[in-house]
Order: C-alpha cells, then sequence, then structure tokens
C-alpha cells in the first residue's frame, strides 16, 4: 500500500478530474503544476521538498489529457506510460534530431514504476475501459502538424501519447528516488491542430475514471 501519493496535473480542470476520482482518499496529495516541463518540474521539486519533513511521497503521478497517436490511443482512451521520453530534448544535426542523450548531456528517458504501472493498466481494462500502456512523449512545443507526428512516430516507434509535463514531473521524482508513473487521457489525435475535432469533457471524464481505479490499485 502506497501511504502517500502526489499527483501533479497541468491545469485546475485535470485537477478537479482526478479529485473526483479519488473520492477523498486522503492518501493523495493533487496539485496543478502549470504548462509545461519546466513548470511542472519546479512545482513537483518545491512539494516534494516540502514533503520531506513530514515523511515524503511514495508515488509521484503525472496525470492529464493529451494527445493519442494515431492506431496507438483513440479519443477517448487511457494511457499509461511504459517510459516517459523528451521528445524534443536535443539538437538538430544534418541527420536529423539528436537527443541529449545521443549527445552525451544525459537522458531523453525516464524509466516509470512498472510494476504498478502495467496493474493499473490491466485493472482499467478489466473494468471495461479503453486503456493502452505505451512511451508517453514530451514536447515543449505540441505537436500541430501531420508531418511531425509522422517523424515523431517514425522516431520513437510505439510512441502513444504526447503531452507537456511529464519528464519534467519524473525528472523530480527520478532525483529523488521516488517511484513515478504517468497517466493520461486521450482528447485529440497528434497531428494537425483541429480544435472542433477535440473531445476534452470526454478526456477529463475518462482521467476522473482512471483515477478511481489508480486510487484503488494503490491502497
Amino acid at each position: 500500500m502506497y501511504k502517500k501519493i502526489l499527483v501533479m496535473t497541468a491545469v485546475d480542470a485535470e485537477k478537479e478530474a482526478v479529485m473526483r476520482g479519488i473520492r477523498g482518499d486522503r492518501r493523495f496529495e493533487v496539485l496543478a503544476a502549470g504548462v509545461g516541463p519546466v513548470a511542472a518540474a519546479v512545482s513537483t521539486a518545491i512539494a516534494l521538498a516540502s514533503s520531506s519533513a513530514a515523511g515524503g511521497y511514495d508515488l509521484v503521478v503525472s496525470a492529464g489529457i493529451g494527445g493519442g497517436f494515431v492506431d496507438e490511443a483513440p479519443i477517448g482512451s487511457i494511457v499509461v506510460a511504459s517510459e516517459v521520453i523528451a521528445a524534443d530534448l536535443g539538437a538538430e544535426t544534418p541527420e536529423g534530431f539528436a537527443g541529449v542523450d545521443k549527445l552525451g548531456f544525459g537522458t531523453n528517458r525516464i524509466p516509470v514504476e512498472e510494476n504498478m504501472s502495467c496493474l493499473l493498466v490491466e485493472t482499467l481494462r478489466a473494468a471495461g475501459l479503453t486503456a493502452g500502456y505505451g512511451a508517453i512523449l514530451t514536447l515543449s512545443t505540441v505537436t500541430g502538424t501531420a508531418e511531425t507526428a509522422a517523424m515523431l512516430a517514425e522516431r520513437i516507434p510505439g510512441a502513444a501519447a504526447e503531452a507537456m509535463e511529464g519528464y519534467g514531473v519524473a525528472s523530480a521524482a527520478h532525483r529523488q528516488g521516488i517511484p513515478f508513473i504517468e497517466i493520461r487521457a486521450i482528447s485529440n489525435a497528434v497531428g494537425p491542430r483541429d480544435k472542433a475535432a477535440w473531445r476534452i469533457g470526454d478526456a477529463l471524464a475518462a482521467l476522473e475514471a482512471a483515477s478511481t481505479y489508480l486510487s484503488e490499485v494503490t491502497s
């Protein structure tokens, strides 16, 4: 059982969906970190430092809505990360993009708590929810063209979803040696920005449902 769990969302609408899902489970603290990996990392680091005197957290979760890659994560589904990848952290080269790992400056990838992630996926599926397990990309600039979506899918095979905060939250948790998972409810397809096709309400409802089962599997 996890005794104290930190959940970081980007915005208040996501925070409220998670809070509805956990239904008053006092083990959870849910905070809105702000948009993007930098805000997410800073807010998570502050929360972790503030809690250290009280025993700290057992698990850190990045949760929210995001874009799903076509054929990997349909709109309205849930993706649980198999790993978190900073997809645009690196440099352009004549041969294409080179991540900081290839440049020798660190890593673009942070592992998740695999057992908990797999258990959550299994539980969601058993409950009849559409849930996938795959890499979730963190980008500072959300994908807005079919060309960029295709490039990312080719460069990172198996990428299931993209969002803007996971790598930042994961970095702060990883530095403290705290297990981490990421959950994304899919509101739109990765690619051309067509707001008329976005289903934010459905994604927030899916995030609420996923949070209900997160509370269950961490008990």
